[in-house]
């Protein structure tokens, strides 16, 4: 067991089982040994290669969504464009570089907002973006952004919030914990104290024994804050991330190190821990602060968008294998192996009207 394993351990030998939630934030958020703490897990050399890494087409179209965003919003100006947990900066260097090329206006009128707590990562934001010659400001949470319109952009953001699990034990739900075993190892327990009936989800109540719910009052209360924001101020947000589009129980618990999942308890500290993000419960989160609230995936947003004419013209330029890259990073991010499927898609925006690469409104 490593050294975050370790202090894991003690903890719960001193305080009794904890949460999947209380788990996943210690794993992550560390001071010390937590994972985002303390590494850069972004590109081929990390753990994972997020959308914006594949290609500059996915940070391309996602630019041409905020400008039809901001335009039907009635131009506002002074506005706020920001990323949330913006990485290494990738997307939005090519969100500034797009904007800047296609709506001056709005390029010379916009301030761009990082919010971005870790301090590594700030650093490499900086570098990346030093050469953009846009007024960049960075802020630890959302409440310090600029009292005004915004338009906010995130990629991969909620699943990296702890969330709850329950599962479904002598018939009755209970939390679903970490505890130790016999040999001191780390495993999961079904928790013994009373579950809320309200705690989970009514389509869910009547599963069978042994099924997990997962729900996530963190994802839900950074939507709360996204959601007050363009209510009292205008202007519309689009989220990515993998997860699905209709409530149900599943165990998505996962980790992934290297490029590769393993177990949860392997690496404390030193995996991405993650799980599918439920899109109803965000969606429904909007509506109730008055949002309009749009969802489709990846794929079909990003085919809607142009990422096929994109590639066209990105490729025409291009020799064989250069043609064949571009090929593999439109598979890799619209098609149906690669993140098309698995990953969602979802705006919200304080006006009405239907959106670029999106159905009708609703």
């Amino acid at each position: 067991m490593n050294r975050l394993g370790q202090k894991i351990a003690r903890l719960i030998q001193s305080s009794g089982p904890i949460s999947v939630a209380d788990y996943m934030m210690i794993c992550l958020f560390d001071p010390d040994d937590g994972y985002y703490t303390t590494r850069d897990p972004f590109g081929a050399g990390g753990d994972f290669v997020t959308a914006p890494e594949v290609s500059q087409m996915f940070g391309e179209l996602v630019a041409v969504w905020l400008i039809s965003a901001w335009q039907a919003a009635g131009r506002p100006l002074p506005v706020t464009i920001a990323e949330i947990g913006p990485g290494r900066g990738t997307m939005m260097r090519d969100v500034i570089r797009t904007i800047g090329k296609i709506e001056p206006e709005l390029a010379s009128g916009a301030s761009f907002a990082l919010v971005e707590a870790s301090p590594h990562l700030v650093a490499r934001q900086k570098a990346a973006l030093a050469a953009t010659g846009a007024p960049l400001f960075w802020y630890d949470t959302i409440d310090a952004l600029p009292v005004r319109p915004l338009l906010v952009a995130c990629n991969e953001l909620f699943d990296a919030l702890p969330f709850r699990q329950f599962i479904r034990h002598d018939g009755r739900w209970t939390e679903r914990c970490v505890a130790l075993d016999e040999a001191g190892s780390l495993q999961f327990v079904a928790g013994t104290a009373p579950l809320d009936p309200d705690a989970v989800p009514e389509q869910s109540a009547d599963a069978d024994e042994g099924s997990i719910v997962e729900v996530a009052p963190a994802r839900e209360a950074l939507m709360v804050q996204i959601a007050d924001r363009l209510s009292a101020h205008g202007g519309a947000g689009l989220f990515f991330d993998y997860g699905h589009l209709q409530h149900g129980p599943g165990d998505t618990f996962q980790a992934v190190r290297q490029h590769r999942y393993e177990g949860i308890f392997e690496h404390p500290g030193e995996a991405d821990l993650t799980s599918h993000v439920d899109f109803a419960a965000l969606a429904a989160t909007a509506r109730s602060r008055g949002l309009q609230v749009q969802m489709a995936t990846q794929g079909d947003f990003l085919v809607g968008m142009g990422l096929l004419e994109r590639a066209g013209r990105l490729g025409a330029a291009l020799d064989e294998a250069g043609r064949a890259g571009i090929a593999a990073d439109f598979e890799r991010l619209a098609g149906p192996d690669g993140m098309g499927k698995l990953f969602k898609v979802m705006a919200i925006s304080a006006f009405r009207g239907p959106m670029p690469g999106f159905g009708s409104a609703h």
